[in-house]
C-alpha cells in the first residue's frame, strides 16, 4: 500500500542562545518506508543519538541535508553521518560552505524521504548557499533562517544579502505552504501572514534607515545609526542589529539611494536625493 503522509519529528539542539533562541531545529522527515534529517544541530552526542534512533524508528535515514552552513545547523553533520552512514547533502561544498558534504543538490532537485518527495528550493540571502525543502503534496515547508518561528533573523553580509532574502520571501509567497518548520523556534501555521509581515519588516526598516540619514544634519556611520533605526530593539542586541542594518544600507547603495563615503563598510554613509 502507498504512503501517503509525512511524518515529521523535531528535536531540539542543546545550543539555546540569544541568536539560537531554545536551540536548533533538528527535523526526522519521511514515512515509515525512510526518512531524511533535516540540519542536525550541534555535535552533541546525546542529541545525534535521539536522531539516530528517531531516524532508525523511521525506516533508516536516506540522507542527512543542511539548509546552511551555519556551525549551529551543520555541527553535527559529520559525526551523525559517521554513526549511521548517511550522505550529507548540501547547496555548496567549499571551506565557506559545507566542506564536507559528500553530495551537492541544486534548485529544483527532488530529495526522496522514504517514498516522500521534498523539492530543493535555492533560497540566497541569510547565506548564499540556503536552501528550504518543500513538500508539495502537504504544502509543509522547511525553511532553515530563512524565516524564525519567533522574531526575525540577522542578514550578515558579504556571506548575506538583504536583496536576495527579498527575492527568497517573494518567492515562497508564490507557494501554497500550510506550514512552515523554521530553523529556530515553533511551526509556523499562517505562513502567508508570516510572511507578509516579514517583508514588511524588512522594508519598514529600509524607509527608517532612510529616514535617519534624512533627519541627519550629516553623514552617518553605522554606529551612529543603530540606535536611531533600532530603538525599538534591546541595546544588548544592536551589534547584530548592525549587522543587518548594513545589509540594508549596501542594498540601497545598489538602488543609488545611498552611498558610502569610506571605504569601510561602517561608514560614514550619506543619502543620495533625487
Amino acid at each position: 500500500m502507498q504512503v501517503t503522509s509525512l511524518s515529521v519529528v523535531r528535536l531540539i539542539a542543546p545550543n539555546p542562545g540569544p541568536m539560537t533562541g531554545p536551540g536548533t531545529n533538528t527535523f526526522v522527515v519521511g514515512d515509515p518506508t525512510g526518512c531524511i534529517v533535516v540540519d542536525p544541530g550541534c555535535d552533541d552526542v546525546d542529541h545525534l543519538a535521539s536522531v539516530a534512533m528517531t531516524g532508525a524508528a523511521l525506516g533508516g535515514i536516506q540522507a542527512i541535508i543542511v539548509t546552511h552552513a551555519h556551525a549551529d545547523h551543520i555541527g553535527g553533520a559529520a559525526a551523525l553521518a559517521q554513526q549511521t552512514g548517511a550522505p550529507v547533502l548540501a547547496l555548496v561544498r567549499a571551506p565557506d560552505g559545507v566542506p564536507f558534504a559528500d553530495s551537492l543538490v541544486a534548485d529544483g532537485d527532488e530529495i526522496l524521504a522514504g517514498t516522500q518527495a521534498l523539492t530543493v528550493l535555492a533560497t540566497p540571502g541569510h547565506r548564499f548557499d540556503h536552501l528550504c525543502l518543500w513538500h508539495a503534496p502537504s504544502g509543509i515547508l522547511f525553511a532553515g533562517d530563512l524565516v524564525a518561528g519567533v522574531g526575525t533573523v540577522v542578514i550578515i553580509p558579504p556571506e548575506g544579502d538583504m536583496r536576495a532574502y527579498l527575492a527568497s520571501l517573494a518567492r515562497l509567497q508564490t507557494l501554497p505552504i500550510t506550514r512552515i518548520w523554521p530553523g529556530h523556534g515553533p511551526a509556523i501555521d499562517d505562513p502567508p501572514a508570516r510572511l507578509a509581515g516579514y517583508v514588511a519588516h524588512r522594508l519598514a526598516r529600509e524607509a527608517q534607515v532612510l529616514a535617519a540619514l534624512r533627519a541627519a544634519s550629516q553623514p552617518q556611520t553605522v554606529a551612529q545609526l543603530v540606535p536611531v533605526v533600532y530603538a525599538d530593539t534591546d541595546a544588548s542586541m544592536h551589534a547584530w542589529a548592525a549587522k543587518s542594518l548594513l545589509a540594508h544600507l549596501l542594498k540601497l547603495a545598489e538602488d543609488g539611494r545611498v552611498r558610502r563615503l569610506a571605504g569601510d563598510d561602517a561608514g560614514p554613509w550619506e543619502l543620495v536625493e533625487a
